[in-house]
Parts: C-alpha cells; structure tokens; sequence
C-alpha cells in the first residue's frame, strides 16, 4: 500500500470510531500554494515534498497513537471482562488482590521499622557468625577480668606502700632505740662519776643516788631492749610481708599482660573497641537477620499470590493481566475501579483528539497534492514519480 493509500485506510478507520468522546475544534491553517509558481520546477517540487513530508510525519504520529490507544483500549475492554466474571471468580480475585495489598502493606511497615545495618558492619559479623555469642561471652569475660585485675594490682601497690611506710618507722624505732641506749648508758657513767666526787669532796653517803641511778638506767635499758626487740620482730613480719607482696604483684602482673594480649587480639579478631560495641553490631545483625527473612518469607507469599492472580486473570481473557499487579486495590475497591476506567477514558479522548489532529493534517496534504495532479495534470507523471521515490525513501 503507498503512503497515499496508508493515510487514507488510516483515516478511514478513524471515522468508523463509535465512542462518543470529546471533538476539537481546531483551524489548522491549510496548506497555500498562493504564491507558488506550479510551472516553475523548482517551486513546484520544493512544495509537493513538503506535502508528503507533512504528510509521512502525520503518519508517523497516527502510527504511535494509534498503538497507544488500542492498548487503553485493551485496559478499558479488560476492565470490562473482569466485571462480567462470575461472582465467584470475582471474590478469587478479591482473595489474592487483597493478600497482594496486605503483603506490601507489611513491608511498607517493616521497611519504616527497619535500622538499616551498614553492609560493612553486617559483612564483619557474618565472618565471626560462627565464633558467637560465646565470642562476645568470652570477651566481656576478658573485660571484667581485666577490670579486677587493675583493682587487684592497685591494692597490692597500696599494701606494699604501706608496708614500705612501716619497715621505715620500724628503723627509725630501732635507731631511737639504740641512741637512747648509748645515751642513758652515758648519763649513768656521768652521774655515777658525780656522786663519786660528791662522796670525796663532801664526805656525804650518796647510797641512795647510786641505787637511784641504777634503777634508773635499768627501767631504761629494759623499756629500750623490750622496744627495740618487738621493732625487731616486727620488721622481720613486715620484710616477708613484703617479699609476698612482691611475688603476688608479678603473679597478677603476669595475668595483667596475659589478658591484655588476649583483649588486645579479641578486639582484632572481631573489629571492635569493646564488648558492648560488639553485643550491639551482634543484636543488629540477628535483628537484620530476621528482617532479611521476613522479607524473603514476603517475597515467596506475593510471589506466589501474584502468580495466582496472573493465572486467574490469563483465564478471564484479558490483554495484559500483569497490569492488575500494580492495580490491585481496583480488584476489591469499586471506587478505585471507577478512577481508574475514568482515567483511561480521558486518554483515550485525548489520544483521540490528538490522532484527529494528525488524520486531518495527513488528509490536507493528501488533498492538496491531488489538486495539484488534477488542476495541473501536465505534470500529473512527474508529481506522481515524486510520490513514488518519496515512499521508497521512507521505505
């Protein structure tokens, strides 16, 4: 069929159209040819291509809509066929749309309910999956571990300065005690010497200071010997008190170092800084866990559900059943329905508006290149042979 024939069946079948729907009413300015020369060559053929360029881009244009609205029309014939089905096909249908509208309803929610895990943080904790909880158990174990330690290396270095402290005060006791010794033994040997003088010089009976003095020196001596003995004793206490709390200090020492490595290489081997940093990535990721299985669990049931409705819908004969995925909620509302055919009718009016626009526009420029044939029919060949090579240029 050549490009005449082709605007013209297309034309034609828009006339045949029952639908009763909106008619422009649009001027176009139609084609002049005032001011042509037809019998110039030049002007004449400048003209009839710009005819049948005209006339080819209509074409072009009813070809597009023309698809575009048979396919609103299929959705309008489908809509049809649905409300024709029985009602217990109908309530099938409302059964599975329904399931479809629940399903994605519950997503919406656990989506908004949802923490989204980083993916490097959910990666980190898949690698270590296997190694917890006990892992985590194991190193907050280490933490507290850690924390008596510090305590426990802490009161032994209070302890062992307190001892220091009191072997300190010991010596100084037993060097007290030793001056004081040297120096009642010295005021003794002085006061005796000077009762022996007294007894010369004086003649006088200086018994009595002698025993005073011995007495003296003997209280003394003995408080001195007892003082200096019980020091004595003491420091030896306080030495061992000592040397234990050293052995002690390395002992804990040594589990300080040990458990520190130990932190030092849990906290490599999970990535973390602590263990509460790591009780949280864990909860995150059995929470993300249960999330990725709800949604692989929705996933099956709409799957499924939608499979259901597209077999139910395939069996009720319609154009493009897959569609009524996105529409589910037509299947149950009526009002959604009603919305839904009322904007299928306004595309249709306007895509039929517009294939008007283009039927005339085409139709112009076919008539206008038959006037020119009939009034010019000198040039009828030559005009014709430009119609043929155009359409073996768009062919």
């Amino acid at each position: 069929m050549g490009l005449l024939g082709k605007i013209k069946g297309l034309f034609t079948r828009q006339q045949e159209e029952d639908e009763n729907v909106y008619r422009p009413d649009w001027e176009e300015e139609r084609l002049k040819r005032d001011n042509i020369d037809m019998h110039d060559k030049m002007q004449r053929e400048h003209y009839v291509k710009a005819c049948l360029e005209q006339m080819s881009e209509a074409s072009k244009e009813l070809d597009a809509l023309g698809g575009e609205y048979n396919l609103v029309t299929s959705y309008l014939t489908d809509m049809e066929e649905i409300e024709a089905q029985p009602d217990e096909v109908k309530e099938q249908l409302k059964t599975y749309a329904g399931k479809i509208l629940e399903l994605e309803s519950n997503r919406e929610k656990l989506d908004k309910k949802r923490r989204a895990m980083k993916p490097e943080d959910y990666l980190r904790m898949e690698r270590v999956e296997q190694y917890m909880p006990e892992g985590y158990r194991r190193l907050k174990e280490a933490e507290d571990y850690q924390v008596l330690v510090k305590k426990d290396m802490g009161r032994l270095e209070g302890e062992r300065h307190a001892y220091y402290f009191r072997k300190n005060e010991l010596q100084n006791t037993m060097r007290n005690m030793k001056g004081i010794t040297f120096m009642c033994v010295g005021s003794m040997l002085f006061l005796i010497l000077l009762l022996t003088i007294i007894s010369t010089a004086w003649h006088l009976d200086v018994s009595l200071g002698y025993a005073i003095a011995v007495l003296v020196a003997a209280t003394t001596l003995a408080f001195v010997f007892v003082k200096f003995h019980e020091s004595q004793r003491e420091l030896v206490r306080v030495e061992k008190g000592i040397n234990k709390l050293v052995l002690l200090h390395n002992t804990v020492k040594i589990r300080y170092v040990n458990n520190t490595n130990l932190l030092e290489y849990l906290y490599v081997k999970y990535d973390v800084n602590s263990s509460n940093e790591l009780k949280k990535l864990w909860d995150k990721y059995l929470e993300e866990n249960i999330h990725r299985e709800q949604e692989k669990q929705m996933e099956q049931d709409m799957d499924f559900n939608e499979a259901a409705l597209i077999k139910l819908l395939r069996r009720c004969n319609l154009a493009d059943p897959n569609i009524w995925l996105h529409q589910a909620a037509a299947l149950i509302d009526n009002k959604e329905m009603v919305e839904i055919r009322h904007g299928l009718i306004i595309r249709r009016q306007k895509l039929r508006k517009q294939m008007e626009y283009n039927a005339k526009v085409a139709q112009d420029a076919q008539d206008e290149v038959k006037d020119i044939v009939d009034n010019y029919p000198e040039y009828a060949d030559k005009i014709l042979d430009l119609v043929s090579v155009f359409e073996k240029a768009l062919a």
